[in-house]
Protein backbone atom coordinates (compact mmCIF):
# COMPACT_ATOMS: atom_id res chain seq x y z
CA UNK A 1 0.00 0.00 0.00
CA UNK A 2 1.50 3.09 -1.18
CA UNK A 3 1.20 6.19 2.00
CA UNK A 4 1.37 10.15 0.43
CA UNK A 5 3.71 11.72 2.89
CA UNK A 6 3.37 14.94 1.18
CA UNK A 7 3.29 17.64 4.05
CA UNK A 8 2.29 20.12 1.60
CA UNK A 9 -0.32 20.79 -0.86
CA UNK A 10 0.81 21.00 -4.72
CA UNK A 11 -0.22 22.94 -7.41
CA UNK A 12 0.24 23.00 -10.88
CA UNK A 13 3.44 25.19 -11.54
CA UNK A 14 5.55 25.13 -14.95
CA UNK A 15 9.16 26.83 -14.89
CA UNK A 16 12.13 26.15 -15.68
CA UNK A 17 14.85 24.03 -13.73
CA UNK A 18 18.57 24.05 -13.98
CA UNK A 19 19.77 20.85 -11.90
CA UNK A 20 23.18 20.02 -10.64
CA UNK A 21 24.19 16.68 -9.77
CA UNK A 22 25.52 17.37 -5.65
CA UNK A 23 27.55 14.07 -6.55
CA UNK A 24 29.25 15.03 -9.67
CA UNK A 25 28.56 18.61 -10.92
CA UNK A 26 26.71 17.09 -14.04
CA UNK A 27 24.25 19.71 -15.13
CA UNK A 28 20.81 19.29 -16.79
CA UNK A 29 17.53 21.27 -17.73
CA UNK A 30 13.79 20.31 -16.73
CA UNK A 31 10.38 21.64 -16.18
CA UNK A 32 8.43 21.79 -13.20
CA UNK A 33 5.02 20.26 -13.54
CA UNK A 34 4.28 21.13 -9.80
CA UNK A 35 5.34 23.13 -6.58
CA UNK A 36 5.12 22.92 -2.71
CA UNK A 37 6.35 24.87 -0.14
CA UNK A 38 8.29 21.40 0.60
CA UNK A 39 9.01 19.80 -2.96
CA UNK A 40 8.38 20.00 -7.04
CA UNK A 41 8.10 17.75 -9.50
CA UNK A 42 10.36 17.89 -12.40
CA UNK A 43 9.55 16.57 -15.85
CA UNK A 44 12.13 14.76 -17.65
CA UNK A 45 13.12 11.63 -19.59
CA UNK A 46 16.38 11.04 -17.79
CA UNK A 47 15.89 11.27 -13.58
CA UNK A 48 18.25 10.77 -11.29
CA UNK A 49 17.60 7.89 -8.79
CA UNK A 50 15.85 8.35 -5.82
CA UNK A 51 18.19 9.78 -3.00
CA UNK A 52 20.42 11.97 -5.03
CA UNK A 53 21.09 15.03 -3.42
CA UNK A 54 20.53 17.64 -5.89
CA UNK A 55 21.08 21.77 -6.08
CA UNK A 56 18.27 23.47 -7.99
CA UNK A 57 17.28 26.78 -9.40
CA UNK A 58 13.61 27.12 -10.50
CA UNK A 59 13.40 30.43 -12.43
CA UNK A 60 9.69 31.26 -13.65
CA UNK A 61 8.85 34.78 -14.39
CA UNK A 62 12.56 36.09 -14.04
CA UNK A 63 12.63 35.64 -10.37
CA UNK A 64 14.95 32.27 -9.09
CA UNK A 65 14.91 30.21 -5.87
CA UNK A 66 18.10 27.98 -5.21
CA UNK A 67 17.47 24.69 -3.33
CA UNK A 68 19.29 22.11 -1.98
CA UNK A 69 17.05 19.18 -2.49
CA UNK A 70 16.86 15.10 -2.75
CA UNK A 71 15.18 12.75 -4.99
CA UNK A 72 12.43 11.23 -3.44
CA UNK A 73 10.74 9.43 -6.22
CA UNK A 74 11.76 8.85 -9.81
CA UNK A 75 10.03 6.88 -13.00
CA UNK A 76 12.31 6.64 -16.23
CA UNK A 77 10.75 8.50 -18.69
CA UNK A 78 8.69 10.17 -16.57
CA UNK A 79 10.19 12.23 -13.85
CA UNK A 80 11.03 12.60 -10.74
CA UNK A 81 9.81 14.37 -7.51
CA UNK A 82 11.97 16.29 -5.45
CA UNK A 83 11.65 17.22 -1.38
CA UNK A 84 13.41 20.72 -0.72
CA UNK A 85 16.10 20.17 2.38
CA UNK A 86 17.19 23.66 2.01
CA UNK A 87 15.94 27.25 0.28
CA UNK A 88 18.42 30.01 0.07
CA UNK A 89 16.83 32.53 2.92
CA UNK A 90 16.62 35.41 0.85
CA UNK A 91 14.61 33.79 -1.52
CA UNK A 92 12.19 32.06 0.55
CA UNK A 93 9.83 34.95 0.00
CA UNK A 94 9.84 34.19 -3.72
CA UNK A 95 8.76 31.00 -2.94
CA UNK A 96 6.24 31.91 -0.89
CA UNK A 97 4.86 34.55 -3.10
CA UNK A 98 4.39 31.89 -5.66
CA UNK A 99 2.06 29.61 -3.85
CA UNK A 100 0.40 32.47 -2.55
CA UNK A 101 -0.26 33.26 -6.31
CA UNK A 102 -1.29 29.88 -7.15
CA UNK A 103 -3.47 29.86 -3.79
CA UNK A 104 -5.66 32.43 -5.24
CA UNK A 105 -5.15 31.49 -8.83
Amino acid sequence: MHVDARCFPRYLFFASVQITDSDSDSLMNARTSDISLGGCYLDTMNPFHEGTPLRVRITHHGQSIDANARVVHSRPNVGMGLRFEQVDSRQVPILDRWIEDLQTA
